[in-house]
């Protein structure tokens, strides 16, 4: 299948992304891996490729498509979605912007693609910090992930910050007794947690990082024992860049099944029958897609 998977990819110039968070066959047959934002974007930047096959969750996908309207963008699962973005509904953020009209309605990336065109501005974990203090507003509607939003108001006390009450589902696992634990057994390892983690579980974190930031600061910091409190399938491509130091989850490995339904058989199937095809109105994607744009202006 994997033999078959590279011939038909050169045969359609098809472009794989994978997110970190996927099985690490996944992970080791695609193009790129990276964060969602990040492989929307160097998907956009691919002139040549004709099909985008994204291995992630739907609003990645969907991402993708709003950067890349003129691509085919295929998920080689329709059931892969995500529980967080689903937190965040089109009415009900319809409701809250009517609620607040002096308001920016600032969205994680991790939302559906019609909450997205509803939103004044994105952003990731990695620049949610600098996109909030950069909005020439005082008031935000920060949604939909809570824990992330109480990071950004440690960051960013002088703005206030209204927070939508969604949670990650998998970050909410890691907790205090974990991380003591695991504080006592590596006593010189390095605990960095995602923002989507308890804010109790944040206040005793070394560090406080995005998926691409856990990368980053893995290859920089002089730590050889590290303790990750994020999704397990980041390890491996950890590992896999840093063979010379060791990479532990915190606690017992915290799996996302969504990320987890691709699978190598799926993919294949994808790429050959061109299925499960990621379809947006041009409405929702040129308004989707301002709020991208004007991201970047902020970062």
């Amino acid at each position: 299948m994997i033999e078959e998977i590279l011939k038909l990819k050169k045969e359609k110039k098809v472009i794989i992304l994978a997110h970190n968070y996927q099985i690490p066959e996944i992970q080791d047959i695609a193009d790129f891996v990276g964060d969602s934002l990040e492989l929307a974007k160097k998907a956009s930047e691919i002139k040549d490729a004709k099909i985008i096959v994204f291995c992630g969750v739907k609003f990645m996908a969907e991402t993708a498509k709003i950067l890349s309207p003129e691509k085919k963008v295929l998920l080689p699962d329709l059931d892969a979605g995500c529980p967080l973005a689903d937190m965040a509904k089109y009415q009900d953020v319809l409701e809250m912007k009517n609620k607040y009209p002096d308001a920016w309605i600032v969205s994680y990336v991790n939302t559906n693609a019609d909450v997205k065109s509803i939103t004044d501005v994105c952003c990731t974990s990695a620049n949610a910090e600098k996109v909030v203090r950069n909005v020439p507003v005082k008031r935000i509607i920060f949604l939909p992930d809570k824990n992330l939003c109480w990071y950004v108001k440690q960051k960013v006390p002088e703005k206030e910050i209204i927070c939508w009450e969604g949670y990650c589902f998998v970050h909410r696992k890691f907790n205090v007794d974990e991380l003591k634990k695991a504080r006592e057994k590596y006593p010189t390892a390095e605990i960095i947690v995602h923002p989507e983690c308890d804010p109790d579980v944040q206040k005793l974190a070394d560090g406080i990082y995005s998926t691409s930031g856990m990368i980053k600061r893995a290859k920089e910091s002089n730590s050889k024992i590290f303790i990750i409190g994020t999704e397990e399938g980041l390890l491996h491509r950890l590992k896999k860049e840093n063979p010379d130091k060791e990479f532990y989850s915190l606690g017992t490995g915290k799996i996302c099944p969504n990320m987890k339904k691709i699978t190598i058989e799926k993919l294949y199937q994808s790429l050959k029958e061109e299925k499960y095809e990621i379809n947006l109105s041009y409405d929702i994607i040129e308004k989707a897609k301002k709020s991208l744009e004007r991201m970047l202006e902020y970062i």
